[in-house]
């Protein structure tokens, strides 16, 4: 791996004139240092000088520079005629696409224009009376005019999860973590109205479900999933639009019993025993459920990324750890009315079929395990049950190909690889892992595969490589035709999270600082060529990302099949 900071330290360089686009930083950047050569302006770019995309070849330089700094001539703050007549801006290079991503710790959600650069709108919760509210995962619907409108659903975590990132806070003192409010949980349903985002509808106080973890929306859009692993529940709720409310479809919660609970805390899951499912009942008094808040919490806080180990070694403190399976995401399969749970704990994943709301399948991911395909028993009405003879490692997220035909979960702590199923088949008792890929930097437990996304065509998987703090993460670019690494970018930014690829198969961005806060901001490089591109400035250290889809086509490829 290098140890060069910038990940385009091999790149030609090309001397560039400035816009006005950041005129008195350039102008004094470009006065004081002379000329300057692409990677000057990149290492300007990463201490936050100039915010801007950088061109990844000396052939697109030449144009996308151009609109971005104007020419070389003896006054380099000056625009040139024809940006100030056509009002050009570098950004529009990247397609006319809403960027929405949320704010993590700073509790909201911004939309960017990635024709113009522009913040369109943003909201923050505690505006409503959140008093903690940590924004974590989104998904938009479809909108086939989003610059005109659309709406989107963000789950939010609180509570002592805000106390874990090493913050000297003094939330509790004030009062701030009370039952509800300060607890988070909340399910935000948000509309932009085209000027505006307003908050439509907290789905955790209209449903009685409140989880924190990830949002992925049913591929016809007739729907969506929220999960949450501190609870281990997963619901699954119809699509509201407007002033409607949103109901349950249904709701699932997993618990563990391991074959040895008084043993080793560690013998409790890696000696194997039972994961039961139990479809959750609302009160037909008040037709609510009853999992607001941290109602239901096994932890006190998250497991964070690879942190399935602080569990498993006593670190991880809460009412029912030893019941603990970690279903703290669900994705959707592209063609088939199939979701897949993720339970971190064991790196298996349990099929729902959505038609019947019952889990028919698990699967299991890592190398060494006896059986890839498991059985799931319906021991009564509401309850399954799903016997592990033994757990290899802990796994986290997943995600099907956009053209249905692969499936692909990371396994973590103790085995850094990633299972790849054939999932064609209808019935997902028929799915084979056909192979475990492994990029050859995978060694030990760190660094470890983390987020997924796909390209347009299903041709490449790109993957998020999570380093320890503070080191900066990488991108692996997989072909998954011979699955096997062709590309890497290295030292991209501390804390990769999700990726999205714009809809017309151009680029990939990569949003970065999740909540580590430090560095933030979005790595764009291009899909097909693989080249970088450069860095686009992006404000609250952001979990998660979405190109807002413009038709159920597009929706695929965005927060409904990969997390």
């Amino acid at each position: 791996m290098s140890s060069d900071p910038s990940p385009f330290s091999r790149q030609k360089s090309a001397s560039v004139g400035a816009q006005g686009v950041a005129a008195p930083y350039v102008a004094r950047l470009f006065n004081q240092h002379g000329p300057v050569n692409r990677r000057k302006i990149l290492q300007a770019a990463s201490g936050g000088i100039v915010g801007a995309f950088f061109g990844g070849s000396s052939v697109r330089a030449e144009g996308f520079f151009s609109r971005l700094f104007g020419s070389s001539d003896s006054n380099p703050a000056a625009p040139p005629a024809a940006a100030q007549r056509d009002n050009a801006s570098p950004f529009n290079e990247l397609g006319d696409y809403l960027w929405l991503t949320p704010t993590k710790l700073g509790g909201g959600v911004q939309l960017q224009d990635l024709a113009s650069g522009k913040t369109m709108a943003w909201i923050e919760y505690w505006n409503y009376g959140d008093s903690c509210p940590i924004a974590h995962h989104l998904a938009a619907f479809p909108s086939p005019e989003p610059r005109k409108g659309f709406e989107f659903v963000n789950s939010t975590q609180g509570g002592q999860n805000a106390l874990i990132y090493g913050i000297p806070s003094q939330l509790r003192e004030h009062g701030m973590l009370d039952p509800i409010w300060g607890q988070g949980n909340q399910i935000y349903r948000v509309g932009f109205d085209g000027q505006q985002m307003n908050l439509l509808e907290n789905i955790a106080e209209t449903t009685g479900i409140g989880l924190g973890v990830h949002t992925v929306i049913f591929p016809d859009a007739s729907g969506f999933s929220v999960s949450d692993g501190q609870k281990d529940i997963v619901a699954f709720f119809s699509r509201a639009t407007g002033n409607q409310k949103t109901k349950v479809l249904s709701a699932f919660r997993f618990d563990w019993a391991g074959n040895e609970p008084n043993g080793a805390l560690e013998d409790n899951w890696f000696k194997g025993g039972t994961v039961r499912i139990t479809q959750l009942v609302m009160a037909p008094e008040t037709g609510l459920y009853d999992y607001r808040g941290v109602k239901g919490n096994k932890l006190d806080w998250e497991m964070v990324p690879m942190g399935e180990y602080l569990a498993y070694t006593g670190q991880l403190p809460g009412d029912a750890v030893k019941t603990l399976t970690g279903s703290d995401n669900c994705v959707h399969h592209p063609i088939h009315p199939l979701s897949l749970v993720t339970l971190r704990m064991f790196a298996v994943g349990v099929v729902i079929d959505r038609s019947s709301m019952e889990p028919v399948a698990c699967i299991s991911s890592p190398e060494g395990t006896s059986k890839e395909n498991i059985a799931v028993k319906k021991i009564a009405d509401g309850i399954w049950e799903i016997k592990l003879d033994t757990v290899v490692t802990s796994g986290h997220e997943c995600g099907f190909g956009p053209n249905g035909k692969w499936f692909t979960m990371t396994n973590n702590t103790r085995q850094n690889s990633m299972g790849v199923f054939n999932c064609l088949d209808r019935d997902p008792r028929k799915w084979t892992r056909i192979l475990n890929f492994k990029d050859s930097h995978w060694v030990g437990s760190t660094p470890s595969p983390f987020h997924i996304t796909y390209s347009m065509d299903g041709s490449k998987m790109f993957v998020s490589e999570l380093h320890q703090k503070p080191a900066k993460s990488a991108i692996v670019v997989v072909d998954t035709n011979t699955w096997s690494t062709i590309k890497r970018f290295e030292n991209v930014g501390v804390d990769c999270q999700t990726m999205h690829v714009t809809y017309d198969g151009k680029y990939v961005l990569q949003i970065f600082s999740g909540f580590q806060r430090l560095e933030g901001g979005t790595f764009v490089f291009t899909q097909d060529t693989l080249e970088p591109v450069g860095y686009m400035p992006n404000f609250g250290g952001h979990h998660d990302c979405v190109i807002v889809p413009r038709n159920n086509q597009e929706l695929i490829h965005s927060r409904c099949t990969t997390v």
